[in-house]
């Protein structure tokens, strides 16, 4: 399978490496993107000789979110299309989240809106200490609904209030007391850091990694069968608001 947005490594381990690669657009997610993560993530997921997935960025941006361009389009379409591309990225996350695999993030820059989700769908997330994080959806007139329940499920309702529709940008130290981290570290030393997580992986058996995760995740997400259908008509519903409207185009043109 080859994709054009992202890239695949793998090593002799088994353990592969997921790059984000639109580094001159922050590595914001536009529809391909979308597709191509959800497809490496069902088929990664099928693979049995895989030990652990690493979520890692090029450029100097971790994920700046939804591609505008690709938001902007969501504003012509009818509410069944609406509905449509939202529930494309509910099922992303959640593909994600479900991963039978250790799913490793490598923060290496700044990541808003999106890709705080995609921090928070991962098992742990290992972030430089310059890394700036914030949740910038209702600056255009929409909500964070499809990581929402991800979101608040890592860190809790008393942090996510903190940042959840305020847009306040925040640092490595309360990602970290929050637990959307598992670790800081300098530029210069993340990848030893996350050498130093996928190390104990490796003595695991792959088929009770898998089981404990699925578990882990039955034991605290009760409800998960319902919530792709309820985030994704909420940010439809915040597609078709007249503020969304107005703050996207008027970004868009630079206003």
């Amino acid at each position: 399978m080859t994709f054009e947005t992202i890239r695949l490594d793998r090593d002799s381990r088994g353990i592969v490496t997921i790059t984000l690669n639109r580094p001159d657009k922050h590595n914001a997610m536009n529809a391909l993107m979308i597709r191509e993560l959800t497809d490496a993530a069902v088929q990664l997921g099928a693979e049995i000789s895989i030990r652990a997935v690493v979520l890692a960025a090029e450029g100097k941006s971790f994920c700046a979110g939804a591609d505008l361009s690709w938001m902007r389009d969501q504003l012509d379409r009818d509410r069944n299309g609406k509905m449509e591309e939202s529930g494309k990225l509910a099922t992303l996350f959640q593909t994600l989240n479900d991963l039978p695999k250790p799913l490793i993030g490598r923060i290496q820059g700044p990541a808003y809106g999106g890709g705080v989700g995609l921090m928070a769908v991962c098992d742990i997330a290992v972030a430089v200490e310059t890394a700036t994080f914030a949740l910038t959806e209702t600056r255009l007139g929409i909500i964070p609904a499809t990581i929402g329940p991800y979101v608040v499920r890592k860190i809790g309702e008393g942090y996510a209030r903190q940042i959840f529709y305020s847009t306040k940008t925040f640092g490595t130290d309360f990602a970290f007391r929050s637990g959307l981290i598992s670790a800081v570290t300098n530029a210069a030393d993340i990848d030893a850091a996350i050498e130093a997580e996928i190390e104990p992986i490796l003595k695991t058996m792959p088929g009770a990694v898998a089981a404990a995760k699925a578990l882990c995740l039955q034991l605290t997400d009760l409800t998960r069968e319902h919530e792709g259908a309820v985030t994704a008509e909420a940010l439809a519903d915040r597609w078709e608001n007249e503020e969304a409207l107005e703050r996207i185009s008027a970004f868009l043109a630079k206003r």
